[in-house]
């Protein structure tokens, strides 16, 4: 009987992987082979045949490596980025989301930007935006724990302004059919729309990922000259 894992051994020689991955894609590759051999000489094939149908599953072992290669990695690479993106991102947005909440019900009177003193264009809501970097940092230092890079960092950091900008985003679609949809907003209205709920946020969220960037940096520069 052919020694399965030693020919994928050998056919799967240059597969870029751990070594316990690689172990554990060579065992359930020979295993598969294997049952596949004795299916054929189950039913009355010879064992010389038999081999030479079970290998023609792996002929091309160079595309067989490519394929396994590209799986492994494309697994890592999303699980990285739901532990170094979307999960710190939606952290981040849960607990901005529930502070401006608790802020909007009990906090103290929100700032009104008016024009001419007459029509509202814009709400700060200013104890929310002081609370808003102590977010960016959290949102930064998990996507850091979870092996982030400096732009996943900061893209978790302003994680939470995102659903408001795709809001205001849509805006322009209003403006477009006001007549039709029965809603007449103005320019101005957008503009101040998003500076209080996308530059300024957003400005604040960066004020707190910023010095959690700035700190793990300079953890790993006397790493980097040691090297």
């Amino acid at each position: 009987m052919p020694d399965w894992r030693e020919i994928v051994s050998k056919g799967l020689s240059g597969l870029k992987l751990g070594a316990a991955e690689k172990e554990e894609v060579r065992a359930e590759l020979a295993e598969h082979l294997e049952e596949t051999y004795e299916a054929l000489l189950r039913e009355g094939m010879s064992e010389s045949a038999a081999i030479r149908r079970t290998l023609s599953l792996a002929e091309d072992w160079n595309d067989l490596r490519r394929k396994i290669h590209w799986a492994r990695k494309g697994k890592e690479t999303m699980t990285d980025r739901i532990k170094q993106l979307w999960l710190p991102g939606i952290l981040a947005f849960a607990l901005s989301t529930g502070m401006l909440v608790l802020i909007q019900t009990y906090g103290p009177k929100l700032w009104v930007a008016s024009w001419r003193g007459v029509l509202p264009l814009g709400k700060l809501y200013i104890p929310w935006l002081l609370l808003l970097p102590f977010v960016g940092a959290m949102g930064a230092y998990l996507s850091h724990r979870a092996g982030g890079s400096r732009r996943l960092m900061l893209s978790s950091a302003v994680f939470p302004v995102l659903p408001f900008l795709a809001s205001i985003l849509l805006v322009p679609v209003n403006l477009m059919f006001g007549d039709f949809i029965g809603q007449n907003v103005g320019l101005m209205s957008l503009v101040m729309a998003l500076l209080g709920w996308v530059l300024v946020p957003g400005a604040a969220l960066l004020a707190g990922a910023l010095p959690v960037l700035f700190f793990f940096s300079r953890q790993k520069d006397p790493q980097q000259i040691a090297f």
